[in-house]
């Protein structure tokens, strides 16, 4: 039994007669009595009672016609939203992107690409770099914007921004008025930082653990823009990634950290071997492209 025949055994049931039903159909009466053969075979089950005016639905015959409109309905549903991701022009990007790339990088992206391609959605998803990972292999995301770059034999990836890691430190801080800083000179310092599980939080204790210290910890955030106002506000310092935090009049003052290691490498990334959507392909295609920016 084929979804068609379920198709045809709902016009079949709403006629209730062979004739008029192959003709709405556009098939021979044998060709939908051998459907119907079919039908009543998968459930085990006559279907209809025959009467010398046509066909009546029996009990179990209702059952199977209820079942088969929702069936069909949600494969016809099923069909349109893959035809839709399958088209290049209006289809869906599933887009995972890391929290600390939320107010910057990746509105500036989709607000580029939107602008040559309107019609195409995003399903966005915001969350550390071990779960874009997994997204990115179980197929959740097709693509994803994080850093560093993951496994370059599982995953392609092309270079969008190398970010400059700064030391975020109050408005009348001693630092404050420096051209750079080294991590080291603000051991003593409370921390105000990103809770344990951010790639980004990986990041800064190892920059930490290189300068010989582990920072005391003031509050972990989950929002950049959190850490910027409290640091802001005076209590404490953060390292974070230049301009990661906009449209904030916080106060705090970035000052670039000394060191070839203070830097942070964003990419776009996509598993290696599986085919993208033709949406997913375009946008790769925008974003890969000459045009866009990119630091290498």
């Amino acid at each position: 039994m084929h979804v068609e025949d379920l198709r045809w055994f709902v016009v079949l049931a709403e006629t209730e007669h062979l004739t008029d039903a192959a003709a709405v159909l556009g098939t021979s009466q044998p060709t939908l009595s051998r459907s119907l053969r079919r039908v009543e075979a998968a459930f085990g089950a006559r279907l209809f009672e025959r009467e010398h005016r046509g066909l009546r639905l029996n009990p179990a015959g209702r059952l199977v016609l209820e079942a088969a409109r929702t069936g069909t309905t949600a494969v016809d549903a099923a069909r349109s939203t893959i035809e839709a991701l399958q088209d290049p022009e209006s289809g869906t990007v599933r887009l995972a992107f890391l929290h600390s790339v939320a107010t910057g990088l990746v509105p500036d992206l989709l607000k580029s690409f939107r602008a040559t391609a309107p019609r195409i959605r995003f399903a966005l998803r915001e969350e550390p770099s071990h779960e874009i990972v997994r997204d990115l292999e179980s197929g959740e995301a097709e693509l994803a914007v994080t850093g560093p770059r993951p496994d370059p034999e599982v995953f392609g990836w092309h270079l969008l921004e190398r970010q400059r890691l700064c030391l975020y430190v109050p408005p009348d801080h001693p630092l404050a008025g420096r051209k750079q800083v080294g991590l080291a000179e603000a051991a003593a310092e409370p921390f105000i930082g990103l809770r344990p599980g951010f790639g980004f939080r990986r990041v800064v204790d190892e920059l930490c653990r290189a300068a010989g210290f582990t920072p005391v910890a003031a509050f972990e955030s989950t929002d950049l823009s959190t850490i910027d106002r409290l640091v802001g506000a005076g209590l404490g310092v953060a390292v974070l990634p230049a301009g990661a935090v906009r449209g904030t009049d916080s106060g705090a003052t970035p000052v670039p950290l000394a060191g070839i290691k203070a830097r942070r490498d964003i990419g776009l990334t996509w598993r290696l071997g599986r085919t993208l959507s033709p949406a997913a392909q375009r946008f790769r295609a925008f974003v890969t492209s000459p045009g866009q920016p990119s630091e290498t």
